[in-house]
């Protein structure tokens, strides 16, 4: 179960990425880098931020340590920013934190240091599997710290939830967008990563991840009337994803090969 924590401390906002993420202090002196409820990109980027990240760290990624943070409207009442101020009082409730790296840097793929084979691998893997469209030489979303290399920002993954149009047909797809992966030339076997991953993921696992995720996250939608119906619908698509032959895998290791 992944935990919860309260916002103690409102430090500052980052302004790197369009959703403007904050740096936020909680009661247990964790430093979390947020994903804001009230954010542009709304509540299903939190949801795939959170599925997403808890399946890289079920896959044994590097993905910092997730949790959900409550944050109070009242922080909003000390920012003079009023864009800040707005976005603070619209994100009051439950949000989504990564654990703050202090001191890391964007990932280069120019400068190194480069990710162990099997590593690159298994992300190219997991994000085909996911569908995240956002991990390419122009936004590479990966941070190096301590020279390891961490899998940050996963909120354009399982795009799928934003129309649910066909999901059965969608999730037998291969992901074409893979072949732009910025950990592709770093990557080893895609077939290998296939056969160590793939069995680490059943549906207990991700319901598991599922009932992390907050119900005022489910808002009802057409087709999916509570938070139970939405959550089986990850599910189902997922497994449905996993199912063999996986055309995402013959996909991506064509791109690596090519």
């Amino acid at each position: 179960m992944i935990r919860t924590v309260v916002a103690t401390r409102y430090v500052t906002p980052l302004r790197e990425g369009g959703s403007v993420p904050a740096l936020v202090e909680a009661d247990d002196d964790g430093l979390y880098v947020v994903k804001l409820l009230g954010a542009g990109h709304g509540r299903k980027a939190l949801i795939a931020e959170l599925v997403c990240g808890e399946i890289g760290r079920l896959l044994g990624l590097p993905v910092p340590d997730l949790v959900l943070v409550e944050l109070d409207a009242a922080f909003a009442k000390a920012e003079p920013d009023p864009e800040i101020h707005d976005l603070l009082v619209a994100s009051a409730g439950t949000n989504v934190g990564l654990d703050f790296l202090p001191g890391s840097l964007a990932f280069a793929p120019g400068t190194g240091p480069a990710p162990a084979p099997d590593i690159a691998a298994g992300v190219v893997w997991f994000d085909s599997l996911v569908m995240n469209i956002d991990r390419t030489p122009r936004n590479p979303n990966l941070i190096v710290w301590h020279r390891a290399t961490y899998l940050i920002d996963h909120g354009s993954g399982l795009y799928i939830h934003h129309t649910w149009r066909d999901p059965a047909e969608h999730a037998r797809r291969p992901f074409e967008g893979i072949r732009d992966h910025v950990l592709l030339p770093f990557a080893g076997s895609i077939v290998e990563a296939d056969a160590r991953m793939a069995p680490l993921l059943d549906r207990a696992r991700l319901e598991a991840i599922l009932a992390d995720v907050p119900d005022d996250w489910l808002a009802p939608e057409a087709g999916f009337p509570t938070p139970a119906s939405l959550r089986s619908a990850y599910v189902d698509y997922l497994l449905r994803r996993l199912e063999a032959p996986r055309t995402f895998v013959e996909e991506a290791e064509r791109a690596r090969v090519a």
